[in-house]
């Protein structure tokens, strides 16, 4: 069974032995009960890896002897989606699985027709989504999240990619015809419930994106990024 992994500062990481305390604390010793000799990874979110064992354990607070560090590279490519916001939590859902599948940024995107809004809140759930997600899916690198960006700023980020793409329902280019570079920037972009306005359409295809379809269906904002980032993966990181 994969161990554990739970997430501390990087100045934290560089003894041999290190303390988890705070909220990981909590997580660890009051939530999942880990107890001395567990095995157990402790990373700082940022590539860097320290492998060891439970030696303490106490309330809301672990200390655990590393044996073994590592330093894993960012992937390649780096994949960025430009997710729409959406109403009911969608967006937040979709962070979240995006997280699992390897997406290693998350760019907000206050797109003409979202519903929801921006908020100092926001920045702060899908920050500690993509933290508690990175967690549960043994990632050593947290996703990026920022926003919200303009439509201007999509396609500023999507004229400076190895690879841009959005996905819209009317494409007739298939994404899993697209050739996926081996490293630089994939740029995905996801639309809202509502669609992705003519306007902004038309930007994007200046911009240098290619305008692709997953599939016969249309998915959901909260599944479309995730369906995605698999085919994108498939044809580089899962091979």
């Amino acid at each position: 069974m994969t161990a554990p992994l739970f997430f501390v500062d990087t100045a934290a990481l560089a003894t041999d032995r290190v303390v988890i305390d705070g909220p990981e604390g909590r997580h660890a010793a009051d939530v999942r009960r880990l107890q001395a000799g567990e095995p157990i990874d402790v990373g700082d979110g940022a590539g860097l890896l320290a492998h060891g064992v439970v030696v303490e354990v106490a309330r809301s607070r672990l200390v655990v002897d590393v044996s073994g560090r590592e330093s894993v590279p960012a992937p390649q490519p780096r994949l960025v989606v430009v997710q729409a916001l959406a109403k009911g939590g969608r967006d937040t859902d979709a962070v979240e699985s995006m997280t699992e599948v390897g997406v290693d940024e998350v760019v907000g995107w206050a797109s003409e027709r979202s519903v929801a809004r921006w908020t100092d809140r926001t920045t702060a759930k899908w920050s500690a989504t993509a933290r508690e997600a990175a967690k549960q899916s043994r990632r050593a690198w947290v996703p990026d999240v920022s926003g919200p960006a303009s439509t201007a700023d999509v396609a500023g980020r999507l004229a400076a990619a190895s690879l841009a793409v959005v996905l819209h329902e009317d494409a007739t280019d298939a994404l899993a015809s697209v050739d996926v570079p081996e490293t630089g920037e994939v740029v995905l972009v996801v639309g809202p419930e509502g669609g992705i306005a003519p306007s902004e359409l038309a930007m994007f295809i200046v911009a240098g994106a290619r305008v692709c379809r997953l599939g016969s269906s249309v998915l959901r904002t909260s599944t479309a990024g995730v369906a995605a980032l698999s085919v994108l993966s498939a044809a580089s990181r899962w091979r």
